[in-house]
């Protein structure tokens, strides 16, 4: 399985405003990981549609957390920011071509792996990703609250 680059992003803007708990830019957050504001910017729309941050904007605006860490599960935010879980052809039976389907177990080994996956996720929260949240902050340069 591989996440999108937005479900990565989505990840990491969480974790650092996890990490500051205080009003952060759109541009530090990009700065600090190395990523484009515009990709930044679109991701924390989406997390703000969410309910997940909060975006103020205008001067000394930015963005903050609108939940508690330990209300929002991982798996909440991969299964909102990924497009599909389409993990092959006859998981989409309107495009599905695939001659063996009929017999093939490959597909329930597949659905059951993914759910497993999901369950995963959603046993970690934000605030268990935070465990060691002074080499965080560190790793972000940024002063931990």
């Amino acid at each position: 399985m591989r996440l999108t680059q937005r479900t990565d992003y989505a990840l990491r803007v969480l974790m650092h405003l996890a990490v500051k708990q205080e009003i952060v830019s759109v541009g530090e957050i990009a700065t600090r990981f190395g990523l484009s504001p515009h990709h930044v910017m679109k991701v924390a729309q989406e997390l703000a549609r969410a309910g997940w941050v909060e975006a103020q904007r205008g001067r000394g605006g930015g963005l903050t957390l609108a939940v508690e860490p330990k209300a929002l599960k991982v798996g909440d935010v991969v299964r909102r920011f990924e497009p599909d879980f389409r993990l092959v052809e006859c998981f989409d039976p309107a495009a599905n071509d695939c001659i063996i389907t009929q017999a093939c177990r490959l597909r329930g080994t597949l659905e059951q792996a993914l759910a497993l996956f999901l369950e995963c996720l959603d046993a970690v929260t934000l605030a268990d990703l935070m465990d060691d949240r002074p080499a965080l902050a560190q790793l972000l340069q940024i002063k931990a609250a």
